[in-house]
């Protein structure tokens, strides 16, 4: 990606974001039917930021590029972003030059296989930056894909990929009760990887994929809205366990940029953690599996093969 697309980026990122704020949010009249234009003018915009008018829409236009820190905080705070967002819009400043950064390689390694093996029974996914399924623990892959082929990462052409599953795959559809704030995660994760990757060619035909066979991707892309990789708490449906309540932590590999590790966890003592254990019990040779088993809420549940990472 070069200079003048970067700007285009940031110009872009600027005016969704400035047409999404009311002016109540910020404190300004509302003037109704009168006002032309969706959310603030660029010219309110720049008074509460403090910059001149004809500098804002420079930055809108793509024609100033490597804009100060502290114009892009005071853009950021009238903006109404929140941390991850705040980070997103330096990004994409061109203020760290990412766009002339070489890709880092995506490998696991045996520090990394060891970090997974240190979780134990917990399900655990490691994704690389364009959210490609790197490694998963045999938990990980029951929990997330258990109808993908469980050696499916060991070659890049068969990777699943996270956000691909999210927005076109039935199965991980289900998985989510609440899919709609599952897939507004996914989508603003890409964009903060897009940011941090502008020159990743295979990222870019990802998003380009995702916008042409998915609508709720491309309405969702449109906004331009930023997540970052932490901690998320969601409320899954699984076709052997049924739901369940799990947290889902991300965390970055030392040495490894672009690298997490997505592990999932359940309350001490509930019955979601009653759950995951069960399904790893599923995944144990019939001969140590107990004899008698049931899901969390009491009925009985169904064994599957078990898999084999």
């Amino acid at each position: 990606m070069n200079d003048s697309t970067h700007g285009t980026s940031l110009g872009e990122f600027l005016s969704t974001r400035r047409a999404q704020l009311k002016p109540a949010d910020v404190g300004l009249p509302d003037y109704g039917d009168r006002r032309r234009v969706p959310g603030l003018r660029r010219e309110e915009l720049a008074q509460l930021a403090g910059v001149s008018v004809a500098y804002y829409i420079r930055l809108e236009q793509g024609l100033s590029l490597n804009a100060s820190p502290q114009v892009l905080d005071a853009l950021a705070t009238a903006l109404r972003l929140d941390d991850a967002e705040r980070h997103h819009l330096h990004t994409l400043s061109g203020d760290a030059r990412q766009s002339r950064r070489r890709l880092p390689a995506e490998r696991v390694t045996a520090a990394v296989r060891q970090l997974v093996d240190s979780f134990g029974d917990s399900p655990v996914v490691v994704v690389g930056r364009r959210s490609d399924v790197l490694m998963w623990n045999r938990a990980g892959h029951a929990l997330f894909a258990g109808h993908v082929a469980p050696d499916s990462p060991d070659q890049a052409a068969t990777r699943p990929n996270t956000a691909r599953l999210v927005f076109l795959d039935a199965h991980t559809r289900d998985l989510y009760v609440d899919w709609p704030r599952k897939a507004r995660d996914v989508v603003g994760k890409l964009r903060q990887a897009v940011g941090e990757y502008p020159n990743d060619p295979q990222l870019a035909s990802l998003i380009g994929e995702l916008t042409m066979r998915s609508p709720q991707f491309a309405t969702l892309w449109a906004e331009q809205r930023v997540r970052a990789w932490d901690m998320a708490e969601y409320r899954m449906r699984h076709p052997m366990i049924g739901e369940l309540d799990v947290l889902q932590h991300s965390l970055s590999v030392p040495r490894q940029q672009g690298l997490r590790v997505v592990v999932t966890t359940a309350a001490p003592g509930s019955a979601a953690q009653a759950a995951l254990q069960l399904l790893n019990q599923t995944l144990q040779p019939s001969a140590d599996r107990p004899a008698a088993t049931g899901s969390a809420d009491g009925t009985r549940a169904h064994v599957v093969p078990p898999v084999h990472s």
